[in-house]
């Protein structure tokens, strides 16, 4: 063997001595840890000290990120004989060293109250000049399951394919889905088939299946489970449940086509008693009492008539049309204006059956003419 070998092999004894003097983290334990949310986790990390490593002692946790462009967060801290946890805000509180005095040889960290956004590699790092050295953890926070819910899907009926389903909302995966039945002999039916997520089919049902079905969830860290009664019973008459459909459905047509009925027939009641009574009032005769209004408005005519005429027409009146003024009036002049004749007045002369009340109807004024003496004086 040469110098040079002699050398080397010199050289890596002496660094190897060294380094198993120097400081060193002593843990063994499982450098990857599975918990469930909510639990606790203790991240070991004991060392002990050589006599050349003088230095002031540092122990630091810190959080390594799953992306390499990211920092990594400082958990806690150990420096100057005190303690630091307030550094990494969503730990704030819930990590602690394991020890009091951590100086000892002992810089494990308890975590409190895991969380899934817990999940993460921590490094624990203990320096001492000149020595340094790091372990590190991965701890994965796991959700157990949750409540799961079971139900049957479809027709629960003799023939018919029944379906049973279980489903978990919340639980890290993988998640496992375990059925049997508590009743019985606490198999499935032979013709069930089971998937992964959680579903039963049993084809062509018989009222043997019926029973109480458990499923039972389970994960890493846990497991729930839920029940459901399922009752296989016959099929309903459906052609008895179509035929009484359709028997309720032409009563009511027929009920309701009374009631129009009876609605017009009372519609069409009323309408004729109210031409009845319509037809009674056209028959009516008039009141017998305008015969004596029209006498009463024939002699006051009679005396506006005289006071009004000539000596001369005065004359006429007293030797030939006296006894036309002294007639009653007949039918004609109690005619309302609308049925009865109007005879145009002539400009030279009136019609001796033109007396006062015609030419009253006719829209006649009264004039009143001073009488006159033989001679032509006014009287």
């Amino acid at each position: 063997m040469d110098l040079r070998t002699t050398c080397l092999c010199l050289i890596h004894v002496i660094l190897l001595t060294g380094s198993a003097c120097g400081l060193q983290i002593t843990s063994t334990g499982s450098t990857s840890i599975e918990k469930a949310s909510g639990e606790s986790v203790k991240l070991d990390c004991q060392f002990t000290l050589a006599a050349e490593d003088t230095g002031p002692l540092d122990i630091e946790w810190s959080l390594q990120p799953s992306d390499n462009q990211k920092e990594e967060k400082v958990v806690i801290v150990y420096s100057g004989d005190r303690a630091f946890e307030d550094y990494h805000v969503p730990l704030k509180g819930r990590a602690h060293f394991n020890s009091p005095d951590p100086k000892n040889g002992d810089a494990s960290m308890n975590i409190m109250g895991l969380k899934a956004s817990d999940t993460g590699t921590y490094q624990c790092k203990v320096k001492k000049v000149p020595g340094i050295s790091s372990r590190k953890v991965l701890v994965t926070v796991m959700v157990r399951p949750s409540k799961p819910k079971c139900y049957a899907e479809g027709p629960t009926q003799v023939g018919k394919d029944m379906v049973l389903k279980c489903s978990s909302p919340d639980g890290t995966p993988p998640l496992q889905y375990v059925w049997d039945r508590t009743t019985g002999n606490k198999l499935l039916p032979p013709t069930a088939t089971t998937d992964s997520m959680g579903t039963v089919t049993v084809r062509n049902a018989t009222e043997a299946v019926s029973g109480t079905y458990r499923c039972v969830v389970t994960n890493r860290v846990g497991s729930e489970e839920c029940m459901v009664t399922v009752n296989i019973a016959q099929a309903p008459n459906t052609a008895g449940i179509i035929a009484g459909s359709v028997i309720s459905v032409l009563l009511a047509l027929l009920l309701l086509a009374l009631l129009l009925f009876c609605c017009c027939r009372a519609r069409n009641k009323k309408k004729y008693e109210k031409e009845i009574a319509y037809e009674i009032r056209e028959d009516v005769p008039p009141p017998k009492s305008r015969i004596s209004t029209a006498r009463s408005y024939i002699a006051g005519s009679q005396r506006s008539s005289l006071g009004s005429m000539s000596p001369s027409n005065l004359h006429e009146y007293t030797t030939h049309g006296k006894s036309q003024y002294d007639k009653i009036p007949s039918d004609e002049y109690e005619r309302p204006p609308s049925h009865a004749p109007v005879t145009p007045p002539s400009r030279m002369s009136v019609p001796s059956r033109m007396g006062a009340p015609n030419l009253s109807r006719m829209g006649a004024v009264a004039v009143m003419v001073p009488a006159q003496n033989r001679d032509g004086s006014i009287v």
